[in-house]
């Protein structure tokens, strides 16, 4: 059956029953980045009866001057670099703390797992409660340090912070999941050689753990930075609808999202909205290249 030469007919018959999903994946998916696109260059465009009077790259020319997309941009860079490095560090520790013989093994893990699938709004108005200034339970346990309470969700200063907390805390499941699928396929012999060998628990991590989970590491900051990049739901359930105190929590997500939807500029929301897969496409690249050479497979 496998040596059978494809004929026009099979082909003709597997196109059939892949075209429901084709149709759904070309008006949901293909055909909105495909007319973003063209959309980026409308300088001139009336919505309501789709006629476009003027193209060029206006819109791009300026979101490079427009000081509230640069300040999104450098927001949403230091998000990722709070959230990504953090999120990953934390999830590998958990994991290996839950690969190991410990009693209630599956219960810790369900319950390290329960954040990644409950609503964002609803973890975020826990969060709310939990940072707020008076009656928060963080600023309860900071009290017991001596540190004065803080204004999380009020201070321009914390807004950031505060953000990345909840955004590690929400990632951690996933990751420690697929931590988790990754340690466990590490064979326990390479452990009882480099044990004979006489090396200690970090040297194992260091020399064995670490170079074999390497494809699973790679595969979550792939992921982890992409996710992180688009963040915009966090930061409307945190803040209420708002980017944070005087925007700044605003990222580019959300600078889009108030370019298209409050002051209907389509043309600017879709060129910053192409200016972001660029970005996220560059960094993309520059990890596979650096994946080719540093991870095992």
């Amino acid at each position: 059956m496998l040596n059978e030469k494809p004929t026009w007919e099979k082909t003709l018959k597997a196109g059939l029953y892949l075209l429901p999903a084709l149709l759904i994946i070309g008006v949901f998916n293909l055909y909105p980045i495909v007319k973003s696109f063209f959309m980026s260059f409308y300088t001139d465009y009336d919505y309501f009866e789709d006629t476009v009077y003027e193209r060029g790259l206006d819109n791009y020319t300026y979101i490079f001057t427009d000081e509230a997309f640069w300040e999104s941009m450098s927001n949403t860079f230091i998000y990722v670099l709070g959230v990504v490095p953090i999120s990953i560090v934390l999830s590998l520790g958990i994991a290996i703390m839950l690969n190991q013989s410990i009693r209630l093994r599956g219960l810790f893990r369900t319950i390290y797992f329960i954040p990644f699938v409950t609503s964002v709004v609803a973890v975020s108005i826990v969060w709310r409660w939990i940072f707020h200034t008076e009656y928060g339970v963080l600023n309860y346990f900071l009290g017991f340090f001596g540190i004065n309470a803080i204004e999380w969700l009020t201070d321009p200063q914390w807004a950031m912070p505060s953000l990345i907390i909840l955004a590690v805390w929400k990632g951690l499941g996933y990751n420690i999941i697929i931590f988790l699928a990754g340690l466990q396929n590490v064979s326990k012999q390479y452990y009882l050689a480099a044990q004979i060998d006489g090396a200690s628990k970090w040297e194992r991590f260091k020399n064995v753990t670490v170079p074999l989970i390497s494809p699973t590491t790679f595969f979550i900051s792939i992921v982890s930075i992409i996710n992180a990049f688009k963040v915009f739901d966090e930061v409307f359930a945190l803040f209420g609808g708002q980017p944070g105190p005087a925007g700044s929590a605003q990222t580019i997500v959300y600078y889009i999202f108030n370019r298209f939807y409050q002051d209907w500029d389509f043309g600017v929301a879709s060129a910053a909205a192409y200016m972001l897969f660029l970005v996220i496409f560059v960094f993309t690249l520059i990890q596979l290249y650096v994946g080719k050479k540093k991870v095992n497979y």
